[in-house]
C-alpha cells in the first residue's frame, strides 16, 4: 500500500525479474511461484519480446508445477497468463513453447470444467499445430469435454475419427456376425493364458498404438451411456491391442473392462470376470499406474466383485478411488465411483437415507461446477429418490434450472438418446412406486424401463435390485387373477430363476432376496406353510447379512 498505484507494476516486475537472476538453479524449485507472481502482476509494461517469452516459460513452470500438486485453478491462471504473453509469431519463432503451453491450459482447463474457454483456446492449436500427434492432446482434452457435457454422439464420433487415423478402425455397422467376430478374436487371443503371462506381457511403445488407447479410453464411458452395443467393442479392441503390442497403463483398465464384460449377460462367466479383475488391479500396481485407480475400482468394485463379494465391501474402494480421481484430475471417474456408491449405499444396501440425501445434494453442486453433466444428473435424481423415500415433497431438479423436473430431464434424454440416464429414472420411479405401495406406476414403470435395455455391458447394484423388484411386482398383479395372470407370473418365475443363478456366486448378496420371491410364490399358489417358511428364511438372511431395509 506503501507504492504509489502507478508504480506497483513496475515494482513487482523488478522484485520478480531480480529474484529471477538471483536464485540458484536448485532453489529454482521452491520459488517459481513467488518470482512468477511478482512477475505476471508487472507483464502487461514488459515490451521485450524475448523477455515476454522469458516469462511465458516460467509460466508454464509455473503451471506444470501447479498441475503436478493438484492445484488445477492455479495452475490455469499461470497458463493462460503464459499463453497471453506470446506474439503472432510464436508458433515459428517458439513452437514447442507455444504447443507445451496449449497442452498444459487445456488440460488444466477441462479439470476445473471451463469448457467454453477450453474450446475457444484449442482453435490455434488445431490450426497451427505442425503434425497430427501434436494436435493430439488437444483433441484428447477436447473429446474428454463433450463427454463430461453429455455431448456422447459427437465425442463418440470424434473418438473413432482419431483412432481410425491411427489406423485401429473401428466398426460402426454393429451387425451380430460383426459383434461375434470381435468375440472370438479376442477369446482366440486369451486362450490359454495364463495370469502371469498377462502380468508379462512387454511395455507397449508405439506412440500411435499408446495414442489409441488413450482415445478408445474416452470413448468407453460414453458409448456404454449412449451406445452399449459399442462398449464391449471397444474393450474387445484395447485387450486385443495390449496382448498384440504390449501393455500400457490403460491396458489395466482394458482387462477390468473385459471382466466386467465376462460377468454380465449372456456370458454371465463370473468366475473368469473375478479373475480378470484381480488381474488388473494387478496390472496396475505393478506399472504404479495410480492415475487410473478410479478407472479400475468403479469397473472391478462396481460390476465385478458385486457378483462374488458382500454389497457393503466395496464401499470404502468407491471413496478412495474418489478421492485419488480428485487430486489426479479424472473428475470424470472420480464421480462415477461416487454413483456407485450411491447405487450400492441406496439400493443394495439400505444406508441411512436422511445422510445420504445431504451427500447427494454435495455430490451434484460439487458435479455441476465440474461441468460434470452426466454425473450432475445422476446425484440430481439420487437425491430426489431419497427426498421421495423421505416422504419429502421437494424438487431437487429445481436448485439448477426453473422448471426443471424429473418428468422434463427423462424426456430430454429420451429425445437425445442417453438411455442410460433413461434408466436411471425409470428404475428409480419404479422402486419409489413398488415401496410406497403405488402399484399400478410401479407395473407402467416396469413396462417403460425394458425399453432401454441394458444390453451386452456392465450390470449395476441398481439394475441388479430393479429384476428382484420385478418378481415382486410381478406376483402382486398375479395374485389379483386377471386377464394379465400369466405374464405377470412369468415376470416373478423369470425373476426366480435369474435370482437363483446369481445365488451360486453370492448367497450373502442374495440368499434373501430369492427366498422373499419363492414366498410370493408359494403365496401365489396357496401353499401358506411353505411361504411363510421362506419369509421367516428371508427374514433372517436379510438381518445376517445386513440388508436391514429388506427385513
Amino acid at each position: 500500500d506503501l507504492i504509489p498505484l502507478a508504480k506497483r507494476e513496475s515494482f513487482h516486475l523488478l522484485i520478480g525479474s531480480r529474484l529471477f537472476i538471483s536464485t540458484p538453479p536448485p532453489e529454482m524449485e521452491k520459488m517459481i511461484f513467488f518470482i512468477v507472481d511478482n512477475m505476471n502482476r508487472g507483464s502487461k509494461i514488459i515490451d521485450d519480446v524475448d523477455q515476454k517469452w522469458e516469462v511465458a516459460q516460467l509460466n508454464l513452470e509455473a503451471g506444470e508445477k501447479a498441475l503436478s500438486a493438484s492445484a488445477f485453478h492455479s495452475a490455469a491462471k499461470y497458463l493462460l497468463a503464459g499463453l497471453s504473453l506470446l506474439g503472432t509469431d510464436s508458433w515459428e519463432a517458439k513452437y514447442n513453447l507455444t504447443i507445451r503451453l496449449y497442452d498444459a491450459a487445456s488440460e488444466a482447463l477441462f479439470v476445473i470444467g471451463d469448457f467454453s474457454r477450453l474450446s475457444e483456446l484449442t482453435e490455434k492449436p488445431l490450426l497451427y499445430a505442425r503434425s497430427f500427434e501434436d494436435k493430439l492432446n488437444i483433441h484428447n482434452n477436447l473429446v474428454r469435454a463433450l463427454a463430461a457435457s453429455s455431448k456422447f454422439d459427437e465425442g463418440i464420433g470424434k473418438c473413432v475419427e482419431i483412432v481410425s487415423q491411427l489406423g485401429e478402425v473401428i466398426p460402426i455397422d454393429l451387425t451380430p456376425d460383426v459383434y461375434v467376430y470381435e468375440v472370438d478374436q479376442v477369446k482366440q487371443l486369451l486362450n490359454g493364458k495364463s495370469r502371469q503371462e498377462l502380468l508379462s506381457l512387454p511395455k507397449m511403445s508405439d506412440p500411435q498404438k499408446l495414442a489409441a488407447m488413450q482415445f478408445m479410453n474416452h470413448g468407453l464411458t460414453m458409448s456404454y451411456v449412449a451406445r452399449p452395443l459399442l462398449n464391449p467393442i471397444l474393450v474387445f479392441r484395447m485387450v486385443k491391442m495390449s496382448i498384440e503390442h504390449g501393455m500400457c497403463n490403460i491396458s489395466a483398465f482394458a482387462f477390468a473392462c473385459y471382466g466386467a464384460w465376462l460377468v454380465s449377460e449372456p456370458t454371465c462367466d463370473v468366475e473368469g470376470g473375478h479373475r480378470m479383475g484381480r488381474v488388473a488391479i494387478e496390472m496396475m500396481n505393478r506399472l504404479s499406474a495410480v492415475e487410473m485407480m478410479p478407472r479400475l475400482y468403479a469397473t472391478v468394485f462396481g460390476f465385478i466383485n458385486i457378483w462374488v463379494e458382500p454389497w457393503q465391501a466395496g464401499q470404502q474402494k468407491h471413496v478412495e478411488a474418489y478421492n485419488s480421481g480428485v487430486a489426479t484430475g479424472d473428475m470424470e471417474y472420480a464421480f462415477v465411483n461416487i454413483n456407485q456408491y450411491a447405487f450400492k449405499a441406496i439400493y443394495g444396501c439400505g444406508e441411512n437415507v436422511e445422510s445420504l440425501s445431504q451427500n447427494m445434494q454435495a455430490y451434484s453442486k460439487r458435479a455441476f461446477q465440474c461441468g460434470q453433466r452426466p454425473a450432475w444428473l445422476s446425484f440430481i435424481v439420487f437425491h430426489q429418490l431419497t427426498l421421495d423415500l423421505m416422504g419429502i415433497e421437494q424438487n431437487a431438479f429445481l436448485a439448477y434450472s426453473d422448471g426443471m423436473t424429473e418428468d422434463s430431464c427423462f424426456t430430454h434424454c429420451r429425445d437425445n438418446k442417453i438411455t442410460s440416464m433413461c434408466r436411471l429414472i425409470c428404475c428409480k420411479k419404479k422402486y419409489v412406486a413398488f415401496l410406497t405401495g403405488n402399484m399400478d406406476t410401479s407395473a407402467r414403470m416396469f413396462d417403460l424401463y425394458h425399453d432401454f435395455a441394458v444390453g451386452p455391458v456392465g450390470r449395476l447394484v441398481n439394475i441388479i435390485v430393479s429384476v428382484f423388484i420385478d418378481g415382486l411386482i410381478g406376483f402382486f398383479f398375479a395374485r389379483k387373477h386377471g386377464e394379465d395372470e400369466v405374464k405377470w407370473t412369468s415376470v416373478g418365475l423369470d425373476a426366480i430363476q435369474t435370482v437363483r443363478k446369481w445365488v451360486e456366486s453370492s448367497d450373502w448378496n442374495f440368499a434373501n432376496k430369492l427366498y422373499l420371491l419363492e414366498a410370493e410364490y408359494c403365496f401365489l399358489r396357496g401353499d401358506d406353510d411353505n411361504a411363510m417358511a421362506r419369509y421367516t428364511a428371508s427374514v433372517k438372511a436379510a438381518r445376517e447379512h445386513r440388508f436391514i431395509h429388506e427385513e
